[in-house]
């Protein structure tokens, strides 16, 4: 059963096998589009298989290139699925006055979203598949921009986590969904371009989302600057429901007795295993890093504002370039020695923030979330690469464990900060590496180099 085979991201990219996985159809299912609700069908021009399309055919030229628009939707969706999801970090030392709340409860309101897209990944999948797919991807986005208005009605910290969570709810019916709509809409050169477009908006939606809180704080304060991203969402999902084809090769698949079976046996594969824990350490370090850099950052000698702050975060859109070259070095390398590289360079990177310049702490940061990028590429690669049979459950469980390194990074590294600053923060962000690496080096089976 499957289809959510990888990536979310914002951080993942698949290598060509992979995508030869995707394109010969060896995902299994096929499924069948059915609206979710009413109001989700008028939004997508009631755009069921069992009715005729109104929305935009699938755009491919005779050489299966695909169309600017059709590049476009699938960059927006990466963006839109991202931009709350760490947005809240360019706010952090604000918001600590403003609720007089500790360093820990500052990590959590960051860790809520996380959570809740640990906990939903692998099943919005499973309920995608028997329910549908571009219905899904339009009520996510919709349901997203609820939570985003309301946390700008927050009285405390706690009922901003609480609209943060329900934020994250909705984010794997963005993600999860748009690789499996991807993998069984289209074929070959376009699955390859249609999937680096998603996983670049995904990227920049990252970017964004803490860029324009940050500067959006400075001119009208964090809670409008809520209210308007909660309407670029809206306005998001209108232009998905207008311009993302229906599904044509959807075919309903319930049979959750047989995804519960298929779970068994990914909890026992080395494989899945493996990445899983990988992927747990690559976003506890991400997150740990970029959530109390700012506080670090915001206190002295440095005293950033919330708009400097927010332009510290542009060393992310490094991962818009350094992703699809990620695809080179795992054709060559394979994923083992990729993921054993990119680790190195991502501590060297942390240690660098250890240093009192502050170009030399925006150095640092790039070096660490490039090695951060290439590791998440790798090891999505690594499970799509080998992992046969129930790739969107391997693929939920992955990014279940993912998000969950997340939030423990957003915990721990708060608990820390809180005790020693920013310098015990490196320590535990290198020893959550360490970690990663002897995953690396005695868990990863390695996979053949691929030569060109």
């Amino acid at each position: 059963m499957i289809s959510a085979s990888n990536t979310v991201a914002f951080l993942g990219y698949f290598d060509y096998s992979c995508i030869n996985h995707l394109s010969s159809k060896s995902i299994t299912g096929i499924y069948h589009c059915h609206g979710i609700t009413n109001i989700v069908s008028l939004l997508v021009n009631h755009s069921t298989d069992q009715t005729q399309y109104t929305a935009p055919q699938p755009s491919t030229s005779p050489n299966g290139s695909t169309s600017w628009v059709l590049k476009l939707t699938f960059g927006l969706i990466g963006m839109f699925a991202f931009l709350q999801v760490y947005s809240i970090q360019a706010v952090l030392p604000v918001l600590m006055l403003d609720f007089a709340a500790t360093e820990v409860q500052a990590g959590m309101i960051v860790g809520a979203t996380v959570l809740a897209i640990a906990i939903m990944s692998p099943f919005l999948g499973m309920l995608s598949d028997a329910v549908g797919r571009k219905s899904f991807i339009v009520a996510a986005l919709l349901f997203l921009a609820i939570p985003t208005a309301l946390i700008a009605q927050s009285p405390s910290i706690g009922w901003m986590g609480i609209w943060r969570f329900i934020q994250g709810l909705s984010v794997p019916g963005i993600t999860v969904v748009t690789i499996a709509y991807i993998g069984e809409e289209f074929e070959g050169r376009a699955v390859t371009e249609l999937m680096s477009f998603y996983v670049s908006g995904s990227v920049f939606g990252g970017f964004m989302g803490r860029f324009l809180l940050g500067h959006l704080h400075e001119l009208i304060g964090w809670r409008a600057g809520y209210y308007v991203m909660a309407a670029m969402t809206l306005i998001g999902a209108l232009w998905v429901g207008k311009m993302l084809p229906s599904s044509r090769h959807f075919e309903a698949n319930p049979n959750f007795r047989s995804a519960i079976q298929t779970l068994g046996e990914h909890l026992t594969n080395r494989y899945v295993v493996t990445a899983c824990l990988l992927g747990a350490c690559v976003l506890f370090s991400l997150v740990g890093c970029f959530t109390f850099i700012n506080l670090h950052l915001a206190g002295t000698p440095y005293e950033l504002s919330t708009g400097a702050l927010a332009n510290i975060f542009a060393v992310y859109l490094i991962g818009v370039v350094i992703t699809p070259l990620s695809t080179n070095l795992l054709r060559r390398f394979g994923s083992a020695r990729t993921v054993r590289v990119a680790v190195v360079v991502s501590m060297l990177g942390v240690l660098l923030t250890l240093v009192a310049p502050l170009w030399g702490i925006v150095v640092g940061l790039a070096i660490m979330s490039s090695g951060v990028f290439v590791t998440q590429a790798a090891t999505i690669s690594y499970i799509a690469v080998n992992v046969k049979k129930g790739r969107s459950l391997a693929s939920g469980l992955y990014y279940m464990a993912y998000y969950t390194g997340g939030t423990l990074g957003a915990w721990l590294c708060g608990i820390a900060y809180a005790r020693g600053q920013w310098s015990l923060t490196v320590w535990l962000l290198l020893f959550v590496q360490v970690l990663a690496l002897l995953v690396a080096s005695f868990g990863m089976i390695k996979t053949k180099t691929r030569t060109t």
